[in-house]
């Protein structure tokens, strides 16, 4: 059984299904012979398709997000990619849940630089949460989820150890 990817280029209304016929095939055009594409480093492709040569560039990969940003002969490209089981779960109106962060440990010894957030803050994936200087850099330690402060267990300009809890959420 075929399986399927659908991608949005750049927002657009059309959208492009890739299929491919088991797990180790590669993926082509639904309905479109497959053009012949060759890796030539770590994100580079030289593809051909067409009868023209084309190069292909992976310039970002988010996986969480389920976006491809490519450059292809100078041009950028956002791509969007949902596949089956995700497109399913949205007509369902079926999402999936950030994970719920209780708690930030140090990751490192290291001295608080500083802090970014207080009791009661709400906060995102990603967002900053403190500063943290080890070996001489300094650090940005963000969130690893969204959530609301709820302690903030260490100050600034105090050392800390591995592990040493720094964050909770509730």
């Amino acid at each position: 059984m075929a399986r399927q990817l659908f991608a949005r280029v750049n927002d657009a209304e059309q959208e492009i299904v890739l299929e491919r016929e088991h797990p180790h095939a590669p993926w082509r055009i639904a309905g479109k012979a497959m053009g012949d594409v060759v890796r030539t480093g770590p994100n580079e492709f030289s593809v051909v398709a067409d009868g023209r040569s084309h190069r292909a560039l992976v310039v970002k990969e988010d996986k969480e997000q389920g976006t491809v940003r490519l450059r292809i002969d100078g041009k950028q490209y956002a791509v969007k990619i949902e596949d089956e089981q995700s497109r399913l779960m949205k007509t369902l109106g079926i999402t999936r849940a950030a994970p719920v962060v209780r708690e930030i440990k140090a990751p490192m010894p290291g001295l608080v630089i500083n802090v970014l957030v207080k009791p009661g803050d709400a906060v995102k994936k990603n967002d900053p949460v403190l500063v943290l200087e080890a070996m001489k850099m300094e650090n940005v330690i963000k969130s690893p989820g969204d959530g609301v402060v709820s302690a903030v267990h260490i100050e600034q300009g105090r050392a800390v150890e591995k592990g040493e809890l720094l964050v909770s959420f509730q």
